[in-house]
C-alpha cells in the first residue's frame, strides 16, 4: 500500500508544480495587462499562454501532468484611442495588451481549484496511512 500511496502522491505533486506554473503565468498576465509601449511602432505585453502534456513516469507507472511550454497568445492586440500618448500612431491610437482580466481571473479560478484538489488527494492519501498505521497498532 505504500508504494501506491507514494504513486499517488507524486502523481498529485506532478499536477501541484504544473499548476503552479500556471498560476505565475496567469499572475505575470494581469500585472502587464495595462501596460503600453513607450513609442509608436513598439508591441506592448504580449499574453502568456501555457501548455500541459501527459508525460509516462517510469518511477509510478503512470502518466502525469508536465508543463509543456509557454506560448505568446497571438490574438490581435487591443487598439485605444489615446491621441496624447506618446505610444500613439499618426491616427492617435495605441496599441494594448492582448490580455483580458476577466479571462485570466477565470483561468486564475480554474487553476487555484485543481491546485488545491490535488493538495486534497495528498492530504487523503496522508489521511490513509495515519489510519492504517493506527488499525495495526
Amino acid at each position: 500500500m505504500s508504494n501506491e500511496l507514494t504513486d499517488i502522491n507524486a502523481i498529485s505533486g506532478a499536477a501541484l508544480k504544473a499548476q503552479r506554473e500556471r498560476i505565475k503565468i496567469i499572475a505575470e498576465n494581469i500585472a502587464n495587462a495595462n501596460t503600453t509601449p513607450d513609442a509608436p511602432g513598439q508591441k506592448p505585453y504580449q499574453r502568456q499562454l501555457i501548455t500541459f502534456k501527459d508525460e509516462f513516469d517510469k518511477a509510478t507507472g503512470a502518466y502525469v501532468v508536465k508543463t509543456n511550454g509557454i506560448r505568446k497568445d497571438p490574438s490581435d492586440f487591443i487598439k485605444k484611442f489615446d491621441p496624447s500618448h506618446p505610444a500613439a500612431d499618426a491616427q492617435g491610437y495605441v496599441l494594448t495588451p492582448n490580455v483580458n482580466s476577466l479571462v485570466e481571473m477565470m483561468d486564475m479560478g480554474d487553476a487555484t481549484r485543481a491546485y488545491q484538489a490535488n493538495l486534497g488527494v495528498i492530504e487523503a492519501s496522508r489521511n490513509m496511512v495515519q489510519h492504517t498505521i493506527s488499525i495495526l497498532q
